[in-house]
């Protein structure tokens, strides 16, 4: 009959390691694997959807440029957006914020990686009495001192994916905060252009009231120089100085706004007000774009970044789940531990005297209805995840629905007020030419003059508008942020 022979140290380090390794590999990831929610399922925008706005077409496209702004054709406005992308505190906020989710990744896959060692070294000053242990007969040895070294190492085995699912979740925080940059970039660049189109409607706003305020100064000279003639009454002369302080009253608020803007650009740009510039934008620094490149619904979702941001919380709560799933089931650690421990500090070099090796298994009893219902709330979560996600994609369809027909809208506005304007000026001509000839008084003269420039105020406000609302189609569309411009 053959002898057992007891194992070694190092023979039982290895049986111990094989039924590690096979327990690791037999083990399986609980929890859901995550799948991203279909998108939108039609195929326009809205029923009926125009191919035109006027003179805009609506052109398909696999994609919206990064830098939509071009689209303009405003030199300065490109580089205002340009110079905003590199130095406004709001996008280095969000670096940051993704630079510390990075990190707390990287972390927690280091720390899933590698098992935890740690050494150590300590000195202590004892003393044991053999009789309080129940050895009277042993001599008291006295006070002693013992100085020690030693390394530590602990691994636990992610046998049901905990820590797979952990990783999975932060590195969905990662998305999420990579998806929130791009979104404040997007957010960034929507503000300086329709602060800056604001801008050059509130500065041709200005000028054509000041014109305005001009016709009617002159009319009210006239009807003070009639009333003195006795040809009208005191209460004509009152309603015209009183329209022309109502007009007045206009202009300072318009010159605030106006202020305001600049102020605005400059601290877009991380810039104090002081720095703001000095002109501001016109009319005529921008061009509607003829042409509007429009992407499919379905296709909405993966562009837009805000969109993107909700489905990285969708997929952390998925991953939410899978960790409050493993916890119900038990942990495995593996432990091991070596060292010198003697009496006097020139023998700890003499080879090491104590270790151990274990593995445990941790099973929750007690925790058994708060572990599952942790899971239940995570379960919950998630569903509520799921939600806000499919609102997401709605709130973006509806952006891009409610953008088309605003300049649906626009155009028809646009058109109506180009048209007034232009008989106004027609009408403003002929009192010209009867002025000149006699037929009219000049007070008819300029409140033809007045009317006219009234007409070419509502203009100008609607081609501004115009604009504005197809930069906020062009955002609402979203675009390739990840291929940020340079």
């Amino acid at each position: 009959m053959a002898t057992l022979r007891p194992r070694s140290p190092l023979q039982r380090f290895a049986a111990l390691a094989a039924l590690l390794a096979a327990l690791l590999a037999a083990g399986c990831t609980v929890g859901p694997d995550f799948r991203v929610p279909p998108g939108a399922s039609s195929t326009a925008y809205l029923p009926g959807a125009p191919a035109r706005a006027g003179a805009q077409a609506f052109a398909d496209a696999d994609d919206i440029r990064a830098d939509w702004w071009a689209l303009f054709a405003s030199p300065r406005l490109d580089a205002a957006v340009r110079e905003s992308l590199a130095l406004s505190p709001t996008l280095d906020v969000a670096r940051a914020r993704l630079i510390e989710a990075q990190e707390n990744r990287t972390a927690g896959v280091d720390a899933a990686a590698w098992p935890s060692a740690s050494a150590r070294a300590g000195i202590e000053r004892e003393r044991i009495d053999p009789a309080a242990i129940g050895f009277p007969q042993v001599p008291n040895p006295g006070p002693f001192t013992l100085y020690g070294v030693g390394v530590d190492i602990a691994f636990t085995f992610d046998v049901f994916g905990g820590t797979r699912r952990e990783l999975e979740g932060l590195a969905a925080a990662v998305d999420y905060q990579r998806f929130e940059l791009e979104a404040a970039q997007r957010t960034l660049a929507a503000n300086v252009v329709t602060t800056a189109l604001r801008q050059a409607s509130l500065a041709a706003q200005i000028g054509t009231l000041g014109r305005i305020i001009a016709a009617q100064r002159d009319s009210l000279a006239i009807a003070q120089k009639r009333f003195e003639q006795g040809a009208i009454a005191a209460v004509d002369v009152d309603s015209q100085r009183a329209l022309l302080a109502q007009t007045n009253a206009r202009m300072p608020g318009l010159r605030a706004q106006l202020a305001q803007s600049a102020h605005q650009l400059a601290v877009y740009a991380g810039h104090e007000p002081a720095a703001a510039a000095a002109r501001p934008y016109t009319l005529a620094d921008f061009s509607l774009p003829p042409e509007i490149p429009l992407t499919l619904p379905s296709t909405l979702a993966q562009r837009r970044p805000d969109v993107r941001a909700s489905e990285a919380l969708l997929h952390r709560a998925s991953a939410d789940v899978g960790v409050a799933s493993a916890n119900l089931f038990p942990r495995i650690t593996f432990a091991a531990s070596g060292g010198s421990t003697r009496t006097s500090l020139q023998d700890l070099a003499s080879g090491i005297n104590l270790w151990n090796i274990g593995l445990n298994l941790v099973q929750p009893l007690t925790r058994g209805p708060e572990l599952a219902a942790r899971k239940r709330a995570a379960v919950a979560a998630f569903d509520a995840a799921k939600a806000t996600y499919r609102s997401s994609v709605l709130h973006a369809l509806q952006n891009v629905a409610d953008a088309l027909r605003t300049l649906e809208a626009d155009a028809a506005t646009s058109t109506a007020r180009r048209d007034q304007a232009e008989a106004s000026s027609r009408a403003y001509e002929i009192t010209q030419r009867r002025y000149a000839l006699g037929g009219v008084s000049q007070l008819a003269l300029l409140d033809a003059e007045r009317t006219w420039l009234e007409a070419a105020l509502s203009s100008d406000e609607a081609d501004a508008a115009r604009l504005a609302d197809t930069a906020a189609l062009l955002d609402a569309l979203g675009g390739r942020w990840w291929e940020s411009p340079k």
